[in-house]
């Protein structure tokens, strides 16, 4: 029901998802709403149902009072059906800080983690990596980082398929002098930590892709990640101008929209469509507000599929083997 397109592109994402990835999907909302903008969809897919949730967070509302103040939200009903086991994991495009809320509340975190962070696939030069933590802490430890690591290395290679996947500490250089006292902190205890760190990296570094998760606290995280988006849509914009300057500039943004339209493709949002949530004991994707029907199809397709490799149990996994991190954690 929540996001900025809901419920209509989220519905229609699911009906893709049914029809297309043969994704079994919970409809959480207005029954009413729901079963209306259902009839808009022509032969539907097996493997739709309905639950009914009579409230709605709004994307305007304060994340822990809504949800402790509407029970009967298609949010927190949502990961009530994850907690029940009826549903193997939940997608929300809506008000992030309230799933994360929820999800806290009602799945609870995976032993030994200390706080969940939000990651997301970025686009690379050679496919994408994945950013932890890009909002949910905005002040951490150490010992933090560590665990979003772990975390974020056992993501990959359960969503992605990379076994062993190389881990980078976000920094302002290579140099193991570098870095913030956070930074320089978490270094030699993600060298002992038994994840396959490679040292730290430098923000355009990211984008060679010379690492495979790439840890930061979450106010770098999010700054690093909106300062990207604004970049993509400046320059797409000063190509657009640059070429309606004259008849040739014109001619050469026509041959090149092939082009142009491969490269959009590439880094493409809408093809992962949302972010785990990683250390709440349940699968739990964070899809953007402004996803539309495509990146709903893909974060349920995402979805489903970290909950068949057991994302969690892989991560309660990697938690309880690494004893220093868990001890650090608890104090």
């Amino acid at each position: 029901m929540g996001g900025d397109l809901g419920p209509g592109d989220p519905i229609a994402g699911a009906v893709q998802a049914a029809r297309e990835e043969g994704v079994r999907v919970l409809l959480v909302g207005r029954r009413a709403v729901v079963e209306a903008e259902l009839a808009r969809h022509r032969d539907l897919p097996p493997g739709l149902e309905i639950v009914d949730a009579p409230d709605v967070v709004e994307m305007s509302d304060q994340p822990a009072q809504a949800v402790r103040a509407k029970p009967e939200s298609s949010l927190v009903v949502g990961i009530a059906q994850v907690r029940s086991g009826r549903a193997s994991g939940f997608v929300s495009p809506g008000n992030s800080g309230a799933v994360m809320v929820a999800a806290l509340l009602g799945l609870g975190r995976i032993r030994g983690v200390e706080r969940p962070a939000i990651a997301t696939p970025f686009p690379t030069l050679h496919g994408h990596c994945l950013l932890c933590d890009i909002g949910a802490n905005v002040d951490c430890r150490p010992e933090q980082l560590v665990q979003f690591a772990i975390m974020g290395s056992a993501y990959v290679e359960r969503v992605f398929g990379r076994p062993r996947p190389r881990v980078g500490l976000l920094s302002n250089g290579e140099e193991d002098s570098k870095g913030n006292a956070l930074v320089r902190e978490a270094r030699p205890l993600l060298r002992e930590s038994g994840v396959n760190f490679v040292g730290n990296v430098e923000g355009k570094d990211v984008f060679q892709h010379l690492a495979d998760v790439v840890v930061m606290d979450g106010f770098v995280g999010n700054v690093m990640l909106k300062v990207a988006e604004g970049s993509g849509a400046f320059v797409a914009e000063l190509i657009k101008q640059e070429a309606r300057r004259n008849p040739l500039g014109m001619l050469g943004g026509l041959m090149m929209k092939p082009a142009f339209a491969r490269v959009r493709r590439r880094i493409d949002y809408d093809e992962y469509g949302g972010g785990p949530l990683l250390g709440v004991d349940g699968v739990c994707i964070i899809a953007h507000g402004r996803s539309n029907a495509k990146a709903i199809r893909s974060a349920l397709r995402v979805a489903r599929h970290a909950a068949e490799t057991g994302l969690p149990d892989a991560i309660r996994t990697g938690i309880t083997a690494h004893p220093s991190v868990l001890v650090a954690a608890k104090e």
